[in-house]
């Protein structure tokens, strides 16, 4: 399968290009070049250690966004092992292609997973409307989060979108509303709601289905009231200092933690989520499992309870009044 690089990571792909051409020699001829393989996958290994451990904020951002990262659906059907049955439609409108969601079994549990899909091509992502819902997406996502309540199964959403659908048609039929609804309802939900962060995380799109019990974020993803791309634009007019506004929002997963905005960050194989998807939806997997089983301890009202007081809790702003007295001559 051809693989994407982007720029930081050629010495990356310099490497790997020289594992895949060895290897088709030694596929050829009678040539041993195992231990010339060894050293490269050795120094392959090295290479990406160093890249990966000092990325910056808007590198950060680009894996994020990496083509070959696993998607929503991708991570579900590794999650359920094939027993994910698809729910669709808000009752209302209609059925938003850019959320996804439906009950499936986790390790033999039932649990409701909801999501956005970006789709895995150029026409799955116009079909997907690059996961960017519509208020029905969000009516949708509410409707399901109820159901799960009502039989009282646990609800998990992986977080992955550029924003909420900005167009005309989407504020017309109450896109903040939608929004702030599922806000107000997730915070009073009485079953368990995890929500990991699994790409990018942007703005009210990301936070309509990121109220949650534990709330998670990917090694490689974002998490920012507005991208980067957009920041630079209102502050310099230019797309062309979104390094810069990167680095200013602290955006990233280690920030969100120190912030206390999030509950803990879920490590990613070397070289990234791209580099190996079965490894990443593993890890994933391990956490949810952990987690649910901590929070299945809590009662109902208790869980609503905490839930709430920590959310509250973030943004708070205290006042300290100077000691310093005036001098009188």
């Amino acid at each position: 399968m051809m693989q994407t690089f982007l720029e930081f990571e050629k010495p990356v792909q310099n490497i790997v290009e020289q594992i895949e051409k060895l290897k088709e020699v030694a596929n050829e001829g009678e040539v041993d070049l195992a231990k010339t393989l060894k050293d490269l996958e050795k120094k392959l290994s090295e290479t990406r250690k160093r890249i990966y451990g000092q990325l910056t904020p808007w590198e950060r951002v680009q894996l994020s966004r990496h083509p070959d990262r696993p998607y929503t659906l991708r991570y579900i059907e590794h999650l359920t092992e094939g027993t994910f049955v698809e729910l669709h439609g808000d009752r209302t409108v209609g059925d938003d292609k850019a959320m996804v969601g439906g009950f499936g079994l986790l390790d033999g549990r039932s649990v409701m997973f909801i999501g956005q899909q970006k789709g895995i091509n150029t026409k799955m992502r116009q079909y997907r409307n690059f996961g960017m819902a519509n208020p029905e997406g969000y009516r949708k996502a509410l409707r399901l989060m109820k159901l799960a309540e009502k039989f009282g199964k646990p609800v998990v959403t992986l977080i992955d979108t550029p924003g909420a659908f900005p167009g005309l048609e989407a504020e017309e039929r109450g896109q903040g509303e939608a929004i702030a609804r599922n806000l107000l309802e997730m915070c009073k939900l009485e079953v368990p709601i995890i929500c990991i962060v699994i790409g990018e995380g942007a703005s009210g799109g990301a936070l309509g289905i990121g109220i949650g019990d534990r709330v998670l974020m990917m090694e490689n993803t974002w998490y920012s009231v507005i991208s980067p791309e957009s920041c630079s634009s209102i502050l310099w007019r230019s797309w062309d200092f979104k390094e810069q506004a990167a680095e200013a929002l602290k955006l990233t997963p280690n920030d969100m933690l120190q912030h206390k905005l999030i509950d803990g960050i879920i490590k990613e194989p070397e070289g990234g989520a791209h580099s190996d998807p079965d490894a990443a939806c593993a890890s994933v997997k391990k956490e949810i499992l952990s987690s649910l089983a901590k929070l299945a301890k809590i009662d109902p009202e208790k869980l609503v309870e905490r839930r709430m007081k920590k959310f509250c809790a973030m943004g708070r702003v205290e006042r300290v009044k100077s000691t310093s007295s005036r001098r009188k001559d």
